[in-house]
Formats: C-alpha cells, structure tokens, sequence
C-alpha cells in the first residue's frame, strides 16, 4: 500500500501546484494558469467511469492480471507517457496540446486512484482498512514530497524537462508492485446477482429493445444502477445520513486550509520559516497522525474513531483563533502545524476506513469513488468564499467559523452511533 500510494501522489501535484510554478516560472500570464486548474475536475468526477472500470475487461491485461491489477497496469503506463509527453512539450508555443496532456494525465491519475481504493478494500477485510488507508497515506505524502519540492529542486537545477521526466520515470514503482501483488478475490453475493437480475426483467419490460441494445441495457442496469440500488437497498434511507457524513466530516478542515498559508504571511512570517515549519513537522506529524488512525479503527472501532476525528479537526481550528491573537510565535507556528497534520492524518485515515466498509465488493470502484467525491467537493465549494469571510469580518471570526463547520459531522456521527445495532456496517455483514 505504501508504494501504491506512491504512485498515486506523483501525478497530482504535477497537474496542479508544480505545473502551475512550471507555468509562471516561464512567464505564462496568471490567467492561463488559472485555467489550468479546471483539470483538476477530472478527480471530482471519476465516480462517472468508475462503473466501466468494475465491469468491463481488458483485452490481454485482464487474462493475464486480473480485472483490478490489468485496469491498474494501463492507468500507469498512461500516467508515464503522459507526464514524459508533457515533459517535452512546450507550454508557451504549444499550450493547447500541453493542456490536453495535462487533462491526460489527470484522467488516467483519476482512474489509477479508483482502481487501487478497489484492490485496497478487496485485499483485506474491514478490520484492516485503517492500517491500509495508514500506510496508503504514507506513500502518497512522501510522493507529494518529492513531486513538490523534490521536483522544484530538480527545476532549478537541471530544467523542468528534466524533472517532468524524472517524475514519469518514478512511475516505475507503482508498474513494479502492480506486477508483483496478488489479485483480490471479487465476491459477489447470491443477494447481489438477485437484485441485478431484477433490475434487468424491469428495464427489459419497460423497453423492448432487439439484440445488442438490449445487451448494452443489461450492461447498464448492472454497473451503473446496480450500485445505487444496492447502497441504498442495504442501508435506506440512513443512505442519505451516511452519505451528507461523508461529504460534511473534511468540511471544516478543507474550508480552513485555503486561508491556513494567507493567514501565516499576513501575521508576519516568512516563506522560508513557512516552508522549513510546515515540510518538518507537517510532513512527520501527518504520517504520525496516519499511524495513529489506524490503529484507533483496530483497537477502539470505526465509529469511535471517526467520532474522534470528527472533534479534533473541528478543534484544531480554534488553535488558530489563539495564534491569531499571540501573533507571530515560531514555537506556536510548530504546535499549531503539528496539531493540524497530526488530525489531518487521524480523520483521513478512519474516514477512508469508514468509506470502505461501506461498499458491496461488487460495486467495489463505483461506490468506492462515489464516497471519495463527496469527501471533498463540499468543502472545495465553500472554501471559495474563504477569502471574503475574512475579508468582511477577520481572521479570528473565520476560524471560529470554519470550527463550526465541524459541527454537523460530529452530530452525525453521534446519530450514527445511535442506529449502530439496526443496519449493516458494511456490505460484508449484509444479510443475502
């Protein structure tokens, strides 16, 4: 999990905040770069491909990998071509293909992130999970480490060609371990292939189509529909409880993070303080925090876990409202850096655990991507109107706020914990 993790984190932050030093380091206007984030959308949206990627085949890779390990496969030969394809491209002359290759590259990273939450849920039981998304997390840190700061390095040095291409050779560690690993068992319940086939006798008497419509009809009842009507067929309507925690339990933490980097500056801190503070003790104190997740979910349960996440994240915030009125306190800096990642690793680590018990191994990719979507899309929403919050009122106002944000999560957890004992925690515990 470690390396597969690894080679999750290379693509992202070349699509993002090292594409866009690349870009303004060679004079791009700010407003180009600007546009360059939409690719970003890509990861927001994968849930709308996950379906083929938990049902279709893959000629030759499939037959010879497995249906996770072969999707794998070609999401990192992809991601390889594309960021050495970007590495020899010009972003100024010929921008229009550069951005097709950025948009490349975040599809296939998308893809490469469904297919290994699927081979992460489907190797081990849900007991597990926590030490997996723990270790997961470790890998895809240290690869944004390096994609970072380790590719601004290498810039500075040797050219951003250089360094493009160093990243795609990096690649190799997640090609190496997808070989290695075994495939994972892709159980399907009797229940499962029941309601699959009732699914299908409604669309057919719906709609009389003749041959291959009606194949294609039955594909799509089944991958697409399916995973839907199983969630919500397994939980009722507390889907929709379980569904608003997953999107609300990061709300505080991603709507405070926007203004985390303005708010250091404008007290009066350097970038070089900033940046030696946040890579030491940001870096050690979220992988510290990530170890800790997982073994909360081992020895005090999910829903106790995901309750102490919820809390910590909402009161680290008020540790901000204290730096807010100490000033500029470089030991305070580090406490409160330190707090911040150590939660951040803590509630990361038992939401992905929570995540994944919820899905039927079935539709393993499309519920899996569907939960890692509304992980984030809330808080990025909300974190747009960071700025003018604190424009209008300040710093100390905002973040007493974005810790109030924390609130519906943790009352949902609560309610959660509450109906515990009437419905299924995870797919597994479905009765057929």
């Amino acid at each position: 999990m470690a390396f597969f993790g690894f080679s999750a984190g290379i693509p992202l932050l070349l699509v993002f905040s090292t594409l866009t030093a690349w870009l303004r380091d060679i004079g791009v206007e700010r407003s180009t770069i600007g546009f360059f984030s939409w690719v970003g959308i890509t990861f927001s949206i994968k849930v709308l491909w996950a379906p083929v990627i938990d049902r279709a085949s893959l000629p030759v890779l499939t037959a010879a990998l497995g249906k996770r390990r072969g999707w794998m496969l070609l999401a990192q030969v992809c991601l390889a071509i594309g960021i050495a394809a970007m590495a020899v491209t010009d972003p100024i002359n010929d921008v229009v293909r550069f951005a097709v290759l950025a948009l490349f590259v975040a599809f296939a990273a998308a893809t490469q992130d469904v297919v290994i939450d699927a081979w992460r849920i489907e190797a081990v039981d849900v007991r597990r999970q926590g030490a997996m998304a723990a270790t997961y997390i470790f890998g895809y840190r240290l690869a944004l480490l390096v994609t970072g700061a380790g590719a601004l390095y290498i810039a500075d040095f040797a050219g951003w060609t250089t360094a493009y291409l160093v990243m795609a050779a990096l690649m190799s560690v997640g090609v190496i371990t997808t070989l290695i690993v075994d495939e994972p068992e892709h159980g399907v319940s009797e229940a499962t292939l029941d309601m699959e086939r009732r699914l299908q006798k409604i669309f057919e008497d719906t709609a009389k189509l003749p041959g291959v419509l009606q194949r294609l009809e039955a594909w799509f009842s089944a991958a697409i529909i399916g995973p839907f009507v199983d969630f919500f067929s397994r939980h009722g309507l507390q889907a929709l409880v379980i569904l608003s925690l997953v999107g609300l339990y990061k709300l505080s933490d991603i709507a405070m993070g926007v203004m985390a980097n303005p708010f250091y500056i404008d007290l009066g801190f350097s970038l070089s303080e900033i940046a030696s503070i946040a890579k030491v003790f940001g870096f050690i104190m979220i992988i510290v925090g990530s170890t800790v997740g997982g073994i909360m979910v081992v020895r005090i349960g999910l829903m106790r876990s995901l309750l102490a996440g919820a809390i910590l994240v909402a009161s680290t915030n008020l540790l901000f409202v204290l730096m807010a009125q100490y000033g500029p306190d470089l030991r305070l800096l580090a406490l409160v850096i330190s707090a911040d990642n150590l939660t951040v690793g803590i509630s990361s680590v038992v939401l992905v655990a929570y995540a994944s018990s919820l899905t039927n191994r079935a539709y393993t990719a499309t519920q899996y991507a569907l939960f890692s979507s509304l992980m984030t899309l809330p808080g990025k929403f909300l974190a747009g109107f960071s700025g003018v919050i604190v424009d209008a009122t300040s710093y100390t106002v905002f973040f007493l706020y974005a810790a109030a944000l924390g609130a519906p999560a943790i009352i949902l957890v609560l309610y959660l914990m509450k109906k515990e004992g009437r419905v299924p925690a995870s797919a597994a515990d479905a009765k057929p």
